[in-house]
């Protein structure tokens, strides 16, 4: 892997990724989005629940997840809070809901 660092790899696949980040137990109701995002966490944990596939996905430091549009998406800050970045691209650019593992992508 060329980059280690979450932003350079993001941008190394020409994504332009915008920082955010939540406390401790912050919570995001279910809703869906009109564009492809890609997120990557850089800090703390969230577990993101997808309701109509009846799933979670926890992630840490590193890890990818990739959510097409109109994918619905829950959010639950973890015990240290979270730091993430995300890419937001134009609907239809992702086939599939993807979870990459930190070191994996």
């Amino acid at each position: 892997m060329a980059h280690t660092d979450p932003a350079a790899r993001l941008q190394a696949e020409g994504l332009r990724a915008a920082a955010w980040g939540n406390g401790p137990g912050d919570r995001y109701a279910a809703h869906e989005h009109d564009y492809d995002k890609v997120i990557v966490a850089v800090a703390g944990s969230i577990v993101f629940g997808l309701p109509e596939r009846g799933a979670y996905v926890t992630m840490a430091a590193g890890d990818r997840l990739e959510l097409p549009a109109g994918t619905r998406h829950d959010a639950l800050v973890g015990p240290a809070g979270v730091g993430c970045l995300e890419a937001r691209l134009a609907a239809g650019s992702l086939s599939a809901v993807a979870y990459r593992p930190a070191g994996t992508w």
